[in-house]
């Protein structure tokens, strides 16, 4: 008992100890921190890595005007950093000013700060730099005789072109702690790559040049239209974006929107090829990336991610840029305003891609048309849902009096400049799955029940929304908790929600009730629906839920109503299935994302078989 008191005391007194202590670690008075550790701690926040530092050094050399940028840079940017540019240039009598905390030329009253047009303009980049490396800064302006070199605090003349050069060496020299954190030398450039081709394809009218230890990495030329511009996309992620990407060039409500997105058959395992530039900024932003994939929704499969490079402009008093410390991030003054832009810019892009277009170019004007150059044929509804001509218009073109038999062969006549459709006239039909056609490019094949399934989806679509929206009231109407968020949103957004056949009433600070659904989810979970709505509604100030539910479930039926595996088709069924995909929105691929044709050249077949070689 004597043991268990006094082990009781000592645990009293190192209590009343930690007490004592944490009383005088709270005594000592307020002072005001040191200049270098100012900087230091400003460093912590704009400074991460060696890309931080090239990129805040190549943003002041694209404000200073810069049409050319050398960046060279060893080990990973850990030993030398070195930014030349053909800008503007420092005065000489500016240069100590440079390196001074919050001190820029970029802003001089508040009402700069709520319309910021350039790169940088925070005053803190150099100055944090200069604290946890050796940095200098050499300079000239194209009206001095010569230029001026500023390193450890000292000014003098040197020797310079027009424009500013700077080096930071050993980068976190003076906290170690800090260089522990980073990676191999390897990683580290890869950041700086990511971070110059980014640059690169923001500022196409700049040539930028990389160098790794000694060994050029980059040397992009100046891209002065938009066909070089499209060249330096493919240079920087690859022929194959370049060759299946949508050009984008839309303009709204005082935004504009510019770019390549990718094609949904060239979607990647990751989002790693995805830059979205505010104002000639790269940002992230959570509004966009959900803008983005509800515009993909339909078309991609299953944890695939677009490709796509976007530039939005807008009034910079529209945009805060000074919410993050290293400017990765901006909130929009009008986030649902920029939200519902980006989705109908890209959804419309997406929407009217048809099969056999090609891509990197517009959608046609008369898009949903039977095409243009050849004649329409009347159709009548046939079968699973291909329509074929009444009388087989085919049989001529064919040469064969019965279209339905193969007993004679295909005799393809030669067809007129213009006359011969984007995916050409059927040829056979492959293993019971594939269509063969052949069209000005060379040969075609098509996935005959994944391209049937999209023309009979897209067909309900168009069905159900001609009939707008018919809702089922609930036997027993359902209360719901959710959050006082929700709640508010079920009110604001009462309008929308019954626009998509839903009524929600809020019965409470944090319960609504649910009286009726839309028709096509009858049967379906009405609280958890609600919630998941709800909850987009609040985030998002729109929700897309209802409408993808109703989608999956006309997915379902189309899949269930289209033509399956081994049905043999007619060459007028195959022809009629082809014509359907030309007129049909998103006939590229199926509604799962999966690719419903494809093209090989003539070329590509010659290759083959080794012609002309």
């Amino acid at each position: 008992m004597d043991g268990v008191v006094a082990r009781d005391g000592r645990a009293a007194s190192r209590f009343a100890l930690l007490a004592a202590s944490s009383r005088l670690l709270l005594m000592p008075p307020i002072r005001p921190l040191s200049p270098e550790l100012v900087n230091q701690i400003a460093a912590g926040e704009v400074i991460e890595r060696p890309a931080s530092v090239v990129k805040e050094l190549a943003e002041n050399s694209l404000d200073a005007g810069a049409r050319r940028i050398d960046i060279e840079v060893e080990q990973g940017g850990m030993r030398l950093i070195r930014v030349r540019d053909d800008g503007a240039g420092i005065a000489a009598d500016e240069l100590p000013l440079a390196l001074a905390p919050h001190a820029t030329s970029k802003i001089a009253s508040f009402d700069d700060l709520t319309r910021v047009a350039s790169m940088g303009f925070r005053g803190e980049a150099l100055a944090s730099i200069a604290s946890v490396s050796r940095m200098s800064i050499a300079s000239r302006r194209a009206a001095d005789a010569q230029g001026a070199r500023i390193e450890n605090g000292t000014t003098r003349p040197a020797a310079h072109p027009v424009g500013t050069s700077i080096e930071v060496r050993d980068l976190f020299h003076a906290v170690p702690a800090r260089r522990k954190f980073l990676r191999s030398d390897r990683t580290e450039f890869g950041h700086i790559d990511e971070l110059v081709r980014s640059l690169a394809l923001a500022r196409p009218e700049v040539e930028f040049r990389l160098v790794h230890n000694g060994r050029p990495i980059r040397m992009l030329k100046p891209a002065a239209d938009e066909a070089a511009q499209l060249q330096r996309a493919g240079e920087l992620l690859g022929d194959a974006f370049a060759q299946a990407c949508l050009r984008i060039d839309h303009a709204a409500a005082g935004l504009a929107l510019r770019g390549w997105i990718g094609l949904p058959t060239a979607s990647r395992a990751q989002a790693d090829q995805q830059y979205f530039h505010v104002n000639g900024r790269l940002v992230r932003d959570k509004s966009v990336a959900h803008a983005v994939r509800q515009a993909y929704e339909d078309v991609l499969y299953h944890g695939r991610h677009p490709a796509f490079v976007l530039f939005l402009e807008l009034d910079p008093a529209g945009v805060d840029v000074n919410v993050h410390p290293a400017k990765r991030e901006v909130r929009f003054r009008d986030a649902r305003l920029v939200h519902d832009f980006l989705y109908h810019a890209l959804h419309d892009a997406v929407a009217h891609t048809r099969a056999g277009e090609s891509a990197a170019t517009p959608a046609p004007a008369g898009a949903g048309s039977a095409g243009a150059g050849y004649p329409a044929v009347p159709f009548r509804q046939f079968g699973l849902g291909v329509r074929e001509a009444p009388a087989d218009p085919y049989a001529a073109l064919l040469g064969r009096r019965d279209a339905s038999t193969m007993a004679e062969p295909l005799r393809m006549p030669e067809p007129e400049a213009g006359e011969a459709p984007p995916l050409g006239y059927a040829l056979a039909q492959l293993a019971g799955i594939y269509i063969l056609a052949e069209n000005a490019q060379g040969l075609v094949l098509v996935d005959m029940h994944a391209a049937h399934e999209r023309v009979t989806y897209e067909k309900l679509k168009a069905a159900r929304d001609a009939n707008q929206v018919r809702s089922q009231h609930l036997l027993v109407p359902e209360a719901i908790a959710v959050s006082e968020r929700e709640a508010a949103a079920a009110e604001e957004y009462a309008e929308i929600l019954a626009a998509y056949g839903m009524e929600l009433d809020r019965s409470g600070p944090r319960q609504v009730t649910a009286r009726r659904i839309p028709a096509l989810l009858d049967g379906a979970d009405a609280a958890q629906l609600a919630r998941d709505v709800l909850a987009e509604l609040a985030e998002h100030g729109n929700s897309r839920k209802l409408e993808e539910l109703q989608n999956e479930l006309l997915s379902t039926m189309a899949c269930h109503g289209s033509v399956r595996a081994h049905r043999r088709l007619t060459i007028p069924e195959m022809n009629a299935l082809l014509r359907e995909m030309e007129a049909t929105e998103r006939s590229g691929q199926c509604n799962h994302g999966r690719p419903t044709w494809t093209q090989l050249s003539v070329a590509e077949l010659d290759k083959l078989f080794l012609r002309g070689r």
